[in-house]
């Protein structure tokens, strides 16, 4: 049996700080928009129990609807939980690329006097 021949890879990856930045936002950003979809699901789910969505209209026992109602708690509790996280992942990112960061060009003038295109 021969042993597997793993070729020399050695990938030339540059990020810049600017870059690094960027996607760490973008990242938030998008784990943000995952958690809007599951408010809006557990929204939904209430309202289809509650026979508010439009068309649908099921009778629901009380039973049904305290169980619903700890089953939402729970899956809000653990987007809370997970919005703490993004906050401190937010402020850290703040805090350790502030300084790194350079403003785009062309930066504004020192005196904040910038020129703008007339309106049409």
């Amino acid at each position: 049996m021969s042993l597997p021949s793993i070729p020399n890879i050695t990938p030339t990856i540059s990020v810049t700080s600017q870059d690094a930045y960027n996607l760490l936002l973008i990242s938030i950003a998008l784990e943000e928009i995952g958690l809007s979809h599951i408010v809006n699901a557990e929204a939904e789910k209430i309202q289809y129990v509650l026979g508010t969505l439009p068309g649908l209209t099921p009778k629901a026992t009380l039973h049904e609807i305290l169980q619903v109602n700890k089953e939402v708690r729970a899956t809000l509790g653990e987007v809370v939980l997970q919005e703490l996280v993004l906050h401190k992942k937010l402020n850290s990112i703040f805090d350790n690329f502030h300084s790194s960061i350079t403003p785009p060009n062309p930066a504004c003038p020192p005196d904040n006097t910038a020129i703008y295109p007339p309106y049409r």
